[in-house]
């Protein structure tokens, strides 16, 4: 992977999802599957399973590696494999992760909510595992 600090087409599909009420792009490639938000890495979870799409056509982020061995930690399974728009809708629980967005859940993809519109288990554990992570092993900023 080469980390290029060319973002155009995360600012212009963040741009769009603006003007179309939403907060967050997510980006698919050439081929349908899903790689990245305009900024962030994207889960799955399906039947207590994490699914995040391989690191070939995305940012291999840190927050995203860190969410990945949070999870393994508590027994869940995670996998990397390629999905498309229906694995999102269908999905039991969605959330991203980054530097910014630290672990954020996402309740609501094209006007459809994802379950109950609600953060998820699995996301909010992962979420609070990830504050403590961070509370030990971070830097503070007074």
């Amino acid at each position: 992977n080469i980390k290029s600090l060319n973002y155009l087409n995360n600012i212009l599909a963040k741009i769009e999802a603006n003007a179309k009420g939403g907060d967050e792009a997510i980006m698919f490639d050439v081929h349908g599957n899903l790689s990245e938000g305009s900024g962030d890495n994207i889960f799955v979870v399906k039947n207590g399973q994490v699914i995040t799409p391989p690191a070939l056509n995305n940012l291999r982020g840190i927050t995203r590696a860190a969410a990945i061995e949070l999870a393994r930690k508590e027994g869940i399974d995670v996998l990397e494999t390629n999905m498309g728009l229906f694995d999102l809708y269908t999905a039991d629980e969605v959330f991203v992760t980054g530097t910014a967005a630290e672990i954020g859940p996402i309740t609501k993809i094209d006007g459809r909510l994802i379950a109950d519109g609600k953060p998820g288990k699995i996301t909010k554990m992962l979420m609070s595992a990830f504050k403590e992570l961070t509370k030990i092993e971070g830097t503070p900023i007074i």
